[in-house]
């Protein structure tokens, strides 16, 4: 029996969680609401306040599915009532971040300014010039919008200059030296 999947999940109160047909799952906390159809192998059930997720048999594809359903509505659940943040650091001379209405200006080196749009339901928060927090409900939408973000510029190995997660190690390496 998948470990993850078995777990039930443990909804807080002022959360309201819906299960329509096709295993639509609708998710209303005080910061928003989340919608996503589940695999409809799964059996979705809600007691008292706890949500359980079971699987019909023991083949390969039931057994993946099953950890991955129970995560993807425990991530509902953590997003409308904490929501998700990812925080970046813009390392490097001259390399800034700005932020004007719902547009994120980057200067990276480049020969031009690279001009991002926050995507709907996502929010960015800037913390001086070079740290940069990405917030929103949406797990997923999140972590994909601070990856684009780091892909403009990604950290080099050398000087550790560009766009890294807060929580990132770069792997420095050596650089070349003269003869003698």
């Amino acid at each position: 029996m998948s470990r993850i999947g078995r777990m039930p999940i443990a909804v807080p109160a002022g959360v309201t969680v819906d299960i329509a047909e096709n295993n639509k799952v609708t998710v209303k906390g005080p910061k928003g609401t989340l919608e996503r159809v589940l695999p409809s192998e799964m059996t979705i059930k809600m007691e008292g306040s706890e949500i359980l997720v079971t699987r019909p048999n023991d083949l390969k594809k039931m057994k993946s599915l099953h950890g991955l359903t129970r995560t993807l509505i425990y991530n509902m659940v953590v997003g409308v009532t904490d929501g998700y943040e990812k925080v970046l650091e813009v390392n490097g001379v001259g390399y800034r971040a700005a932020k004007q209405g719902k547009t994120l200006t980057l200067s990276l080196g480049y020969s031009h300014p690279v001009v991002m749009e926050d995507p709907e339901g996502i929010e960015t928060v800037l913390d001086g010039q070079n740290k940069i927090t990405v917030k929103g409900i949406d797990k997923e939408k999140v972590g994909q919008y601070a990856a684009e973000i780091r892909e403009k510029r990604t950290p080099e190995p050398y000087k550790g200059k560009g766009i890294k997660y807060a929580d990132e190690v770069i792997r420095r390496k050596v650089g070349k030296t003269g003869k003698k």
